[in-house]
């Protein structure tokens, strides 16, 4: 069996202690196989009886029901991890997002020239709306709600729109300052479709 060796994070006290739960069942399956490790498990799995708040949180966010379909909701998730420029959150949301909507190209296309994109008008007024809140975020005002009101969108779609990309700001600051690292664009595809087909967290349905 072959051990696919990772970078660690930049946080040895951390990984080296994960507590019992289902994060640790997920590193200990994934070492015993010789499987790559998500690290960003090693977040989870530290501090459980706090994080499964978290992982029920992102699912319902991500997934429960809403206006905005399953794929947009990914796809808010990767423009505003490659907004951040969070390595890891990008790559896992493109393969998500990709898996819903139907390939790769499309979500890059978002990603890097939304203007351009094949996305509808009232999508991309929707998307430069998350963009604003993440890179000018004090410049956000009620005039910006009322554009995207005026794009079709009703409230209940603005409230999981700004939620999504909430979310993603604050696991982009938390994958990135502790040196969680992309797995391969192999593993990263196939986790993508999993998610995707289950959501993030299926056992505490």
């Amino acid at each position: 069996m072959q051990i696919i060796e990772q970078q660690p994070i930049f946080l040895p006290g951390i990984q080296n202690n994960p507590q019992p739960g289902r994060y640790m069942d997920l590193i200990q399956a994934a070492r015993n196989s010789g499987h790559e490790t998500w690290n960003i498990w090693y977040l989870f799995a530290f501090r459980p009886e706090a994080t499964q708040h978290l992982a029920r949180f992102t699912d319902e966010v991500m997934r429960g029901p809403s206006p905005l379909s399953l794929g947009l909701r990914e796809l808010i998730a990767a423009f505003t991890s490659y907004i951040n420029e969070c390595a890891f959150c990008t790559k896992a949301h493109v393969a998500v997002a990709a898996a819903l909507l139907g390939g790769e190209d499309l979500v890059w296309n978002v990603l890097r020239d939304l203007d351009n994109s094949s996305l509808k008008e009232d999508e991309k007024v929707l998307f430069r709306f998350v963009r604003k809140i993440t890179k000018n975020l004090p410049d956000v005002i009620e005039a910006d709600i009322q554009t995207v009101r005026a794009a079709g969108w009703n409230d209940e779609a603005i409230y999981y729109a700004i939620s999504v990309c909430a979310l993603f700001n604050f696991y982009n600051r938390w994958i990135t300052s502790t040196g969680v690292h992309p797995v391969s664009d192999e593993k990263h595809r196939s986790h993508g479709k999993v998610i995707a087909e289950k959501g993030y967290a299926p056992d505490y349905k």
